[in-house]
């Protein structure tokens, strides 16, 4: 079975991958953490990991989606080309690409929201100034689904995590993560 590859990167956001994590395990999921490099990561909330491998290590054709958390600031990770090829390769093999709140900025840099319907945890004028937003495609919604690409808002995190199991075709209970 291919694997999820899950993106760390500095400042990540815990919270906004638990809800899928469990989704994977529960549905038997095979996962890969990856980082940019081969260095310590510190999350948002000061978790500290040490990914699987890193990004120039990962071979595409053994993963068939990738998830982005969000991070506390993007600005950080715009200019990273490795991760942005990374992320323009991972779709053009076909992969579902899933990315919450500002991790969409780093998909509307590799150029993989063109012609999508998203959404992204960024106030309005936080995507007017990165400038490779197409905002005929932008939606309010918490969730979004458009082909093999979703996206989220950050407070929706319980909603991603369901979403990307059913893309995935995953077996688990989608109850157990409802109020």
């Amino acid at each position: 079975m291919k694997k999820t590859a899950i993106l760390l990167y500095p400042q990540f956001s815990e919270y906004e991958l638990s809800v899928a994590l469990s989704i994977l395990m529960q549905g038997n999921k095979p996962v890969i953490t990856v980082g940019l490099n081969n260095e310590k990561i510190k999350g948002e909330s000061g978790l500290s990991c040490i990914a699987d491998t890193q990004i120039s290590e990962v071979n595409l054709d053994e993963i068939d989606s990738l998830l982005l958390p969000g991070c506390m600031d993007i600005a950080l990770l715009i200019n990273e080309q490795k991760l942005i090829d990374f992320i323009g390769n991972a779709n053009a093999k076909g992969a579902i690409i899933a990315s919450i709140s500002s991790s969409p900025s780093l998909l509307a840099k590799a150029g993989v929201l063109k012609n999508k319907k998203y959404t992204v945890g960024l106030p309005p004028e936080g995507i007017r100034k990165l400038d490779f937003f197409d905002l005929n495609h932008f939606s309010e919604d918490l969730v979004v689904q458009d082909g093999n690409i979703i996206t989220a808002r950050g407070r929706g995190f319980i909603q991603f995590g369901i979403t990307v199991g059913k893309a995935l075709h995953l077996s688990f209970d989608e109850n157990w993560y409802r109020g």
